[in-house]
């Protein structure tokens, strides 16, 4: 059996929260985030929070996935943050030297405001 990787969808104020949980890998988990982003890229959404704190295990199709959201968000004049990013997704980001590019936040209210209003 696949690993599962559930994502749900909600919004506050102006910002699009995707809560996704279990392993963000390879085949369903990659797939689903990026059908995700093109989907709220489609209906102008222009504020998407990414919340990490359920997701268990990120391979290389996972970072390769946030990197092309990222990159794909931008080039809408969108942006595209991260929230609550666990000790080993962290982990995994940092070792691919990917910290940096993203704006990583652990309180969601905080995260929310970096937005701005739009």
């Amino acid at each position: 059996m696949a690993p599962e990787m559930h994502l749900e969808v909600r919004q506050t104020d102006n910002v699009v929260i995707l809560d996704l949980k279990g392993k963000l890998t390879a085949g369903l988990g990659d797939q689903l985030l990026r059908e995700a982003i093109d989907e709220l890229l489609a209906e102008r959404k222009s504020q998407i929070l990414i919340n990490l704190n359920d997701v268990a295990f990120l391979d290389s199709a996972g970072i390769g996935e946030l990197v092309a959201g990222l990159r794909t968000a931008r080039s809408f004049g969108a942006e595209l943050k991260l929230l609550k990013v666990s000790g080993r997704v962290y982990s995994t980001l940092d070792m691919a030297r990917l910290l940096p590019t993203f704006e990583i936040f652990e309180d969601e209210a905080e995260a929310i405001r970096s937005f701005g209003t739009a």
